[in-house]
């Protein structure tokens, strides 16, 4: 939730951004060949010129570089790859790895494009144990294992604090009996990588497969599959051709038969679904910090303030840090922020307030002077920041655009949970089945980027999940109209549903532990009804008032999202394009009529062409 933070000018799990520029070209052709076989050898190294790179002789791919029609754009260098992923935080290193891995004795040239390829993760990724397990399990699927150094802190417990409203006392701590990991983003972009491009200390660092470009793209969609700069990218039958930029100027041209866009929720290349009726993302912001506190005067040096070292505080929502009646309680609990907290080692701790979600985003200094007044509040004084985060989370929105060429994943998909911003869970989770269905339409003898596009979307929004989806939006609407004492009453009850009901709804992606409790309407309707009869009774009126509001003024996703009056949303299936031939029969008569007519001689190009 918290911990997914993703850097303000690097949004979502992308480091990298984007410029736009004009060049020249010239043209050449493009050759056909056979489908690409797999890869027998090692891919070329890496730190050689793109100019010197070569595919290995066991690969006869379809696709082959050319330079584009575009007299504006003037590549320096062409390459080829049968997979171009844009970006490298951990969506893009997660499919990369998944699809250039050599499973089922089959690997692809996967090639990874951004300038800031070698930029360290920012975020502080915090994760439930039993997801991370199960997402383990995937990738050693995979012959890409995550080694345990992936997590550096383990917390068997996790606590929360509710109190000030509803009865509950202030000081009153719920605990969680649900084990709660820090995820080491360093070992894990090691893990995400080739042993080339990274320093690797740890057993199983380095494993994956495929090659770095440091470059980005210089596009920008106007329509779907429509980008300027004019032929930046190009679609054809059998792929596209790419442009991409170095930060010091230097043009690749790239042909690939998929492109997979990890450069986060605002993507350029990637268009929203404008069509369907969808309600604009709201924003998780959070100002994070690790730092050492002084404990020289700690009454009990297990604690740091009331936080238990050896318990991970997901949330904190009280409020007894600010003056009664003053200004600042009030924009407090009209627009609520809590602390989440990762004790570490000794006296190392990092600390984020954060505003679960708001439209519009609520301001990154507000953020940051509450958690300052908080800590001051609970005595807790802090000798040395050693980082500082700045969390930007878009949740919810519209989902991509169907018959998109550029599969958008991670953050370019829409993927983060739209009720409490989790993200690298679900995008590593999701990039299995990403990662299959592609290395299955890559070894497809009939080839059809369009098909294959279709059904790595579907693979990411089928029609169930995408029903599951709309439960969670609403979840994040009633959400964002709470004030500090709806929260408070919203969370006691929710942690006090059975753990896979409270588990599942805080997954919800396929094949993460609990998710399977909220698969179907029926168990969404179950889940509903019972986190009701949890609520306070405030609470409660206000959620099934705000559930009439909602279905009457959005329509289908709610009620369809818990019925089966309605069936499931459209997905992303791949429709066949038929050739439109109009009444043949009516055509052949036409035809053959003019044929024997001793007046009319010519036979209209449509007669004539599509009989």
């Amino acid at each position: 939730m918290i911990a997914l933070a993703i850097y303000f000018a690097a949004m979502a799990l992308c480091p990298s951004s984007h410029a736009f520029v004009l060049f020249r070209t010239d043209k050449t052709l493009l050759q056909k060949s056979a489908i690409a076989r797999p890869l027998l050898t090692a891919p070329p190294s890496l730190k050689q010129p793109i100019s010197q790179r070569h595919r290995s002789n066991n690969i006869d791919s379809v696709l082959h570089a050319t330079k584009s029609d575009t007299p504006f754009l003037s590549p320096s260098y062409t390459d080829e790859c049968d997979v171009l992923v844009l970006g490298s935080g951990p969506a893009a290193r997660a499919i990369a790895a998944l699809l250039s891995s050599a499973k089922n004795s089959k690997q692809f040239d996967i090639l990874v494009a951004d300038s800031n390829y070698d930029r360290r993760w920012a975020p502080n990724y915090g994760v439930w144990q039993d997801e991370w397990q199960s997402i383990c399990e995937l990738y050693e699927s995979f012959d890409m294992p995550l080694g345990k150094e992936c997590v550096d802190r383990l917390w068997l417990k996790t606590d929360c604090f509710f109190g000030g409203s509803f009865d509950i006392p202030v000081e009153d701590r719920m605990r969680l009996e649900r084990p709660y990991c820090r995820v080491d983003r360093d070992a894990l972009r090691r893990t995400l990588s080739p042993a080339s491009e990274v320093v690797t200390e740890n057993g199983g660092e380095g494993n994956a497969n495929y090659r770095v470009i440091r470059a980005n793209h210089v596009s920008k969609a106007t329509a779907v599959n429509v980008y300027s700069p004019s032929g930046s990218i190009t679609h054809d039958e059998n792929g596209t051709i790419i442009c991409l930029q170095s930060k010091d100027g230097e043009v690749t041209q790239v042909r690939s038969k998929l492109i997979v866009d990890c450069t986060g929720h605002e993507s350029s290349i990637v268009l929203k679904d404008d069509r369907a009726k969808s309600i604009p993302p709201g924003y998780q912001i959070a100002y994070g910090m690790l730092v050492e506190v002084d404990e020289t005067n700690s009454p009990n040096k297990d604690y740091i303030g009331p936080y238990d070292k050896e318990a991970m505080t997901l949330f904190d929502y009280r409020t007894d840090h600010f003056p009664e009646e003053s200004n600042e309680l009030s924009k407090a609990e009209r627009a609520p922020t809590f602390m989440y907290a990762m004790p570490l080692k000794e006296n190392r701790i990092f600390f984020e307030e954060t505003s679960l979600v708001a439209r519009p985003a609520l301001s990154f200094q507000e953020c940051k002077e509450r958690c300052m007044t908080r800590l001051e509040y609970l005595g807790i004084k802090v000798t040395r920041i050693e980082e500082e985060e700045f969390c930007y989370i878009p949740m919810g929105g519209p989902l991509p655009a169907k018959d998109q060429r550029v599969i958008g994943f991670g953050g370019a998909a829409a993927m983060v949970h739209p009720s409490t911003g989790y993200h690298l869970c679900r995008a590593m989770m999701g990039a299995g089945a990403v990662a299959n269905i592609i290395r299955e339409e890559l070894t497809n003898a009939n080839w059809n980027p369009d098909r294959a596009a279709a059904r790595a979307y579907n693979a990411i929004w089928s029609p169930t999940n995408i029903a599951q989806r709309n439960f969670a939006v609403f979840g994040g609407e009633f959400l964002m109209k709470q004030n500090v004492v709806g929260l408070r009453g919203f969370f006691d009850g929710f942690f006090k549903l059975p753990l896979p009901l409270w588990g599942g709804f805080l997954a919800g992606w396929p094949g993460l532990p609990n998710n399977e409790n909220h698969e179907t309407w029926f168990y969404r309707l179950v889940f509903g009804l019972t986190f009701v009869s949890k609520l306070p009774i405030s609470v409660a009126l206000d959620m099934l008032g705000s559930i009439a509001t909602y279905s009457i003024t959005q329509g289908v996703p709610l009620p369809q999202s818990v019925t089966p009056l309605l069936g499931l949303p459209d997905g992303y299936d791949y429709v066949d394009k038929k050739p439109v031939l109009g009444d043949v029969a009516a055509k052949i008569e036409a035809k053959k009529m003019i044929q024997e007519s001793t007046v009319e001689e010519i036979i209209p190009v449509a007669f004539d062409e599509n009989v």
